[in-house]
Formats: C-alpha cells, sequence, structure tokens
C-alpha cells in the first residue's frame, strides 16, 4: 500500500526509543532518538514537553527543548550564584557573558529572577550599604562609588545612602576597629596614618581629621597644636 505524505513524514521524524537519567545528576534525562543519544535535558525541561518514549520529535521541537533547557541550566547558574550573597542586576549579566551565555538567554533568566524578587536592586543597593556599615564602615563617597560599580541607577544609590545616619559617629566606628593596630605608634604618626584610613575609606578630610583626633583623645592622648597642626594639613589624600 502507498504511503501517504502523512505518514512519510511522522517516520521521517525520529523517535524517542529511551529516556535514561543521568547517573551523576538525576535532575537531568538523557533522549535516545532511534536507538542513538541525541542529547540531554533538565527532567523539569523534559516533563513540560511531554516528551515520552514512543513519541517522535520534529527539528522544531528539539530546538525547543534544547533552548529551553540552555535557559534552566543557566537559572540554576544565576542561583547559585546568588546563594553566597545578593547581586545586582548588573552582576548578573558580568556573571554571564563571562561564561558567553546568549543574551536572549540571559535576559529571560533575569526577567525570571526579578518575577520572584530574586534580583531587586533597590533591595541589594540597601543590603550593600548596611553590610558595609556593620562589617567596614565607609563614607558615602566610597559607598557611591561601590555601588556605582555594581551597575545601579543614580536614584537607587542615593535612595539607599539617605538611610545613613551621621558620617563622623560612622568614621569613629571605622577608626576604633583600626585603633588597635595603631596602639604603638607616637600622637603624630597615630593622626597621620588615621586620616589617611578614614580618607580612604570615602571620609571626607574634615570628618577624617574631627574622627582621628576624637579618636587620639580615647586613646590616652592629646595632640600639641604644633603637631595637630602639621599632621592633618600634611596628610596625603591616598
Amino acid at each position: 500500500m502507498a504511503q501517504t505524505v502523512g505518514q512519510w513524514v511522522q517516520r521521517a521524524m525520529p523517535l524517542v526509543t529511551a529516556l535514561e537519567t543521568q547517573k551523576n545528576n538525576p535532575e537531568r534525562v538523557n533522549v535516545y532518538l532511534d536507538g542513538r543519544f541525541a542529547f540531554g535535558a533538565s527532567a523539569l525541561v523534559i516533563a513540560t514537553h511531554h516528551v515520552a518514549i514512543g513519541c517522535d520529535l520534529s527539528d522544531e521541537e528539539i530546538a525547543a527543548l534544547e533552548g529551553d533547557d540552555s535557559a534552566e541550566r543557566a537559572y540554576n547558574a544565576a542561583l547559585n550564584f546568588l546563594s553566597y550573597r545578593p547581586r545586582s542586576t548588573r552582576e548578573i549579566r558580568d556573571y554571564f557573558r563571562r561564561k558567553a551565555v546568549e543574551s536572549p538567554v540571559v535576559d529571560a533568566v533575569i526577567e525570571r529572577l526579578q518575577r520572584v524578587n530574586l534580583i531587586n536592586d533597590e533591595e541589594f543597593a540597601r543590603f550593600w550599604v548596611e553590610n558595609r556599615q556593620n562589617f567596614r564602615p565607609r563614607g558615602t563617597r566610597a559607598l557611591r562609588v561601590e555601588l556605582r560599580q555594581k551597575g545601579l541607577a543614580s536614584e537607587t544609590i542615593e535612595g539607599a545612602l539617605e538611610s545613613i545616619g551621621d558620617e563622623t559617629e560612622i568614621a569613629l566606628d571605622a577608626g576604633r576597629k583600626k585603633m588597635g593596630s595603631y596602639r604603638t605608634l607616637d600622637e603624630r604618626t597615630f593622626l597621620t596614618r588615621m586620616v589617611g584610613f578614614l580618607q580612604r575609606r570615602g571620609f571626607d578630610y574634615g570628618v577624617a581629621s574631627r574622627s582621628a583626633r576624637t579618636l587620639l583623645e580615647e586613646r590616652g592622648g592629646g595632640p600639641d597644636e604644633d603637631d595637630l597642626d602639621f599632621d592633618l594639613e600634611d596628610v596625603p589624600s591616598d
């Protein structure tokens, strides 16, 4: 009996002959077409596309499976990247660029992460500022630079910086954490180094110099006027 065109097309498409769970990763499945290994894919993608033994797959269906699997693998990679700490949108894009992931896949993953609030630049900015102030206090100047490097918009940065209180108190906190390594310094050297340290932390000269004087008094010393004028006029900016 002569074959119809529909029967011929159906037979021309490869048949799924086996689905095997991968030994090293039980969340992935090896797909065999016409008795030969064809590709691996996420078990979730296989289930979503209703792939089963005995069904046939067109080239378009195979391409869709592989595309969705690439997106799923990228999404899982992003989840792992986010498991260490929150990330900005720019950091996620930079991460995928280093991995040479195609732009459409990156866009889809970022949109998916944003839908479930795993990427939120406003929340990230607040996290970054709070974390810095708790563990490595910095001035607004340094924080602004850091947040720009994370790819955040100016309004997002300024909104996060609004939560910062008195910079002098923050500078004193940073200086107190550093005082232990300066405990043997004479007063002049203490002032010079402390002001330089605070300026490198992003505090402006005025805040750094006032804080250094206060910290010196807390340490149990007070500078002579001549020492104070010399040190605080000649402190290096970096």
